[in-house]
Formats: C-alpha cells, sequence, structure tokens
C-alpha cells in the first residue's frame, strides 16, 4: 500500500510539473485576449463613440459565437486529440484578437467579438476534459484550481500591462489598438508550442517513466470502467439530455454572471471611483486579483484534502453574493466597495475549480466531451447578458448598483441550487461518495 501511494504521488507530481504550468499559460493568454477589452474601453470607447450599452453588447456578443461552437468543439477535440485542436483554436483566435486593433464602429466592433468567441470555442471545456485524461477524480480538484488560476493571475499581471500598453501610440495607431495587436502575438506562438509540446493521452506520454505510465494508464480506465458502470453516461445523446448536466448549467451561468462582472465591468468600475490614472486602475486591478489567486490555490486543496465539494462550493458563492451586495450598497465609499469586491473575487475564483470537480466526475467518454461542453457553453451565455445588463443599467440609472444587485442574487441563486440538488436522491449526493 505505501509503495502504490508512493507510485501514485510520484507520478501525479510528474505529470503536474509537465503539463499544468503549460496550460495554465496558455489559458491566461487566452482569458487575457477575452477580457482586455475591458482596459480597452478606458479610451477606445471614448474613441469611437461607444456608449455603456454598445460596449456591453459587444463585449457580450463574444459569447454567443462561443456557445453556438462549443460543443462541436469539444467533440472534435475528443476525436482528433488535445494537440491539433487546441492549437487551431490558439492560432485562429489570436489573429481575431490582433484583428480587433481595426474596427471602425459597433458592427465590426460585434463582428469581430462573435468570430473571436467562435474561434476560441472549446478551449476551456477541452482543456477541462483532457485533464480527466490525465487525472483521477479524487486529484481533480487541485489540477483544476491550478489550471484556472490563470483567470485571477490574467487580470493580476495583464491589468498593469494594459494599462501600460494603452499609453504606448505611433504608425498611426492608438494605444488600445497596439494594445490588442502586441497581447496577441503569445497566442500565434503559442499555438504552434502546443504541436510541439502537448501530448495527446497517458498512453503517448513517452516523457513518463514506464512503471509511472502503466499505472496512470490503469487507473484511469478502471475509473473509466467504474463511471459507465455506475451512471452509464457515455453516449452523447444521454449526456446532452441528462437532467445533471443541465441543472450543473443554469449553476455555472450563474457563477460566470459574477466572474464576467469583474472581468469586463471592475477596471471601469475603479475609475468610476475617483481621479485614477490607466496605470493605477491596472495596479489597484492586480492587487485584487492577488488576493483572489491566494485564495483560489488553497481552497482547491483544502476541498481535495477534505473531498467535499458541494458545501465548498457553496460557502464560496455566497461569498461572493454578499460581496456584491455589499458593494452595490457602497458604490459611493470607494475603500469598502474595493475591499467588497476584493471578497468577490475570492469568492468567484475559489467556486469556478470546485465546481468543475462535480460533473467531471459522472460524465466519460464522448458524453464527457459534449457534457462538459454544453455546461459551458449555456453558463456563458451569462458572459453575454451580464455585460448586457450591466452596460444597460449604467446608461439607464447611472450608477452600477442595480447590475451588482442581479449578480448577487444569481449567485446565491446558484448556490442554493446545487444544496438543494445535493440533497435529492439520485442527483448529486451520489457524486460526494465517488471523491
Amino acid at each position: 500500500m505505501e509503495a502504490d501511494n508512493a507510485l501514485q504521488s510520484a507520478t501525479l507530481r510528474t505529470v503536474t510539473w509537465r503539463l499544468i504550468p503549460f496550460v495554465m499559460l496558455l489559458y491566461f493568454i487566452a482569458y487575457l485576449d477575452r477580457v482586455n477589452v475591458g482596459f480597452a474601453a478606458l479610451t477606445m470607447n471614448a474613441d469611437l463613440g461607444f456608449s455603456a450599452t454598445i460596449y456591453g453588447i459587444g463585449a457580450g456578443v463574444f459569447f454567443i459565437g462561443y456557445a453556438l461552437f462549443e460543443v462541436p468543439s469539444n467533440i472534435f477535440l475528443h476525436k482528433v486529440g488535445a494537440r491539433i485542436w487546441i492549437a487551431r483554436i490558439m492560432i485562429t483566435w489570436g489573429l481575431l484578437s490582433a484583428s480587433m486593433a481595426f474596427i471602425q464602429g459597433p458592427i465590426s466592433f460585434y463582428i469581430v467579438r462573435f468570430l473571436l468567441g467562435a474561434a476560441e470555442a472549446g478551449f476551456f471545456p477541452g482543456i477541462i476534459l483532457y485533464l480527466t485524461y490525465w487525472y483521477p477524480a479524487k486529484a481533480r480538484g487541485k489540477a483544476v484550481g491550478l489550471f484556472m488560476v490563470a483567470i485571477p493571475l490574467s487580470a493580476m499581471i495583464g491589468a498593469p500591462v494594459s494599462s501600460v500598453l494603452l499609453g504606448v501610440e505611433g504608425f498611426g495607431m492608438k494605444g488600445w489598438q497596439w494594445m490588442f495587436v502586441i497581447e496577441a502575438v503569445p497566442a500565434l506562438l503559442l499555438g504552434f508550442a502546443v504541436l510541439a509540446y502537448l501530448t495527446d493521452r497517458p498512453e503517448k506520454a513517452a516523457w513518463l517513466p514506464v512503471e509511472q505510465r502503466d499505472w496512470l494508464i490503469r487507473t484511469m480506465e478502471a475509473e473509466r470502467a467504474g463511471i459507465a458502470s455506475d451512471h452509464g453516461h457515455k453516449s452523447l445523446k444521454t449526456a446532452l439530455l441528462d437532467e445533471k448536466v443541465l441543472g450543473f448549467a443554469f449553476i455555472y451561468f450563474c457563477v460566470v454572471m459574477g466572474s464576467y462582472t469583474l472581468g469586463f465591468w471592475l477596471p471601469q468600475m475603479i475609475k468610476s471611483f475617483g481621479t485614477m490614472s490607466n496605470l493605477q486602475i491596472g495596479m489597484a486591478t492586480g492587487v485584487v486579483n492577488l488576493f483572489a489567486v491566494i485564495a483560489m490555490i488553497y481552497w482547491t486543496r483544502r476541498s481535495d484534502a477534505r473531498q467535499e465539494r458541494v458545501g465548498h462550493f457553496a460557502t464560496a458563492a455566497l461569498l461572493a453574493s454578499l460581496a456584491f451586495g455589499v458593494c452595490a450598497a457602497t458604490l459611493t465609499t470607494p475603500a469598502i466597495a474595493i475591499v467588497a469586491l476584493t471578497f468577490a473575487a475570492i469568492g468567484i475564483y475559489s467556486a469556478l475549480p470546485t465546481f468543475w470537480t462535480l460533473p467531471t466526475s459522472f460524465l466519460t467518454g464522448v458524453g464527457a466531451a459534449a457534457g462538459i461542453a454544453l455546461i459551458n457553453s449555456i453558463g456563458n451565455l451569462a458572459g453575454y447578458l451580464g455585460p448586457f445588463v450591466m452596460g444597460y443599467l449604467k446608461d439607464t440609472t447611472g450608477s452600477y448598483s442595480s447590475g451588482l444587485v442581479i449578480v448577487s442574487g444569481l449567485l446565491a441563486g446558484g448556490a442554493g441550487c446545487l444544496l438543494l440538488l445535493a440533497r435529492k436522491k439520485n442527483r448529486i449526493g451520489a457524486m460526494e461518495h465517488a471523491h
């Protein structure tokens, strides 16, 4: 038993050092290219005459293209392998992200953002699916958590960088245009790096010692067989029509509303607090996300150590709900509002990776590819509705408060929904035992 534990620890450590830093880097760039429009808006909106509503529609229409192509993209990944498909995604989104520099008005803004969403569709659920090939369920929380640390890291590091790039001008281009071009280059370069570095499955991992590779193959095959026996979710149809999949999609929708409220509006909310420079706004955004990074790592490790998921998710989501509510009530007191936004970030980014340990515990095969993608695509429709609703309410009321109250309510609803489902026989209770 001791020898088996040592082999397990050594194998997962090797896999983690090989894969997680690289996929974190990929997601860092992906998320930065997705939400850097939030920093561009600090000057782009004035240059192009965009209202908050126009900006909100353009920021959110990304997720229409994203949702439409999510499921087919993940099925393609399952069939052709992560290496080729992730490389394709990164190269096409890099080209489209750079083209954001050349938009001329609302229509071109909407078109490019839609195409960017279609190009990136499948990346996040593809990596979540990919990690299920390499990590047993009981170790998956930490792995997903480390991968998703890239979200707050992209804001923590990307925010100051983006704010600096806003000051770059030359060759007839404004700072926001240079920001889009420069921040697209890493996506293009990493797309080609994926072809050389990523390994599709443990069976092809020549970099794993033979004993470790054999252990991992046996373990993952046994787990997939157990999932199929317990749940039967191997087919595309059963996964897409399963009530748990649809329930998880709603819960994820609620969390994503909070995530993109921060991703698209945090810089502008901080700007509304006073006369801060773009660099100061970037630094403040970075500090908020630094605390989120620390909390995210701690919370996923705690969840893995205790093998408990539902309570960890609900606690984090309710913390974010409370924090958004406090922020809505204290927008005229910047110090309190920024502290509240920090706790909102801590709650959101602690809830996200904990959430993904649940659906991946009962989906397998092509059903996993489709189910994970469906949950993510429906959930990410909040990425469209969130920016649109926030922008519309900001134009209508002159304040961010109403939008923040809606986000607060949805987060509380998502946490309550999961707790309710967890009490129902044959719904989620069995998943706790699977971990």
